[in-house]
């Protein structure tokens, strides 16, 4: 796992962990962690076989209950105090396995276009074996074929929208990854093996801010839902744009982010 660092002037503000999803990287972000940095040191996960961190095979590595527990002890080797944690699509759920589990104990939390996963076992079986079906497509196809299926996907017709020279890097970036290790994380963190955390967000205490694209139906669904269920939680959807909303619209994305971690919150 690859941990990327972003300095900051305000030595005393809270470090913001930024965790990226299936198939992202570091650079997936853009210029985002360096304009955050403006007010607070930044970290940049790279999950295990994205970006530079080592091509792992093993499916029980990619579990988001096992990577909430690793990214836990990485993180906290290396900031002591409180940190603030914003976990995208994948790494959205990855973040809450670890909250739930009591892993991960952010100080605020932002969850952009992600869930707690599947209630029912038959959903979940369903998924297992669609996961599975996309993790031999992709031993079978190779990376460049599988990411022009991927973007297909109807989650991601909104993206068809941003600039071909934007639409050409991302997916250059994507077909340079390893093929085995995007099998064995859909094996490993797809949503059909994950737990379902519905139930443990009720005890998710942090002020919580939920992100979805105006485009995303399904995810803009789910987060009211999960706004419902979390204590200390607000629903920011974005219009205009999708599932990615960092990469759609990441103006707009970094306003609601900053105002999400430096705004003010009473305990209760």
């Amino acid at each position: 796992m690859a941990l990327h660092h972003w300095e900051s002037d305000r030595d005393n503000a809270t470090p913001l962990v930024l965790i990226h999803g299936f198939m992202g990287s570091r650079d997936a972000w853009g210029r985002l962690p360096e304009l955050l940095s403006r007010h607070r040191p930044v970290l940049v996960v790279e999950l295990p076989g994205h970006g530079r961190s080592d091509a792992v095979h093993d499916p029980d590595r990619y579990t988001v209950s096992e990577l909430g527990r690793v990214l836990a002890r990485v993180v906290g080797g290396i900031v002591s105090g409180p940190v603030d944690w914003l976990g995208y699509s994948m790494g959205g759920r990855i973040t809450l396995a670890g909250v739930v589990e009591g892993a991960i104990r952010p100080r605020r939390l932002v969850l952009e276009s992600t869930s707690p996963g599947l209630e029912r076992v038959d959903e979940r079986s369903a998924r297992q074996v669609l996961d599975e079906s996309r993790a031999v497509a992709v031993e079978r196809m190779g990376m460049p074929a599988f990411v022009r299926d991927w973007l297909e996907l109807p989650l991601f017709e909104s993206q068809k929208r941003l600039p071909a020279d934007l639409r050409t890097s991302e997916a250059r970036r994507r077909a340079r990854l390893d093929p085995a290790a995007m099998a064995a994380c859909l094996r490993g963190a797809g949503t059909g093996r994950q737990s379902s955390y519905w139930g443990g967000l009720a005890g998710v205490g942090v002020p919580t801010t939920v992100v979805t694209g105006g485009l995303d139906a399904k995810f803009g669904a789910l987060g009211r839902r999960m706004v419902e269920r979390l204590p200390r939680a607000m629903h920011r959807e974005v219009d205009g744009a999708g599932h990615a909303v960092h990469l759609e619209s990441p103006e707009r994305w970094l306003a609601v982010v900053e105002r999400s971690l430096d705004a003010v919150v009473e305990d209760t």
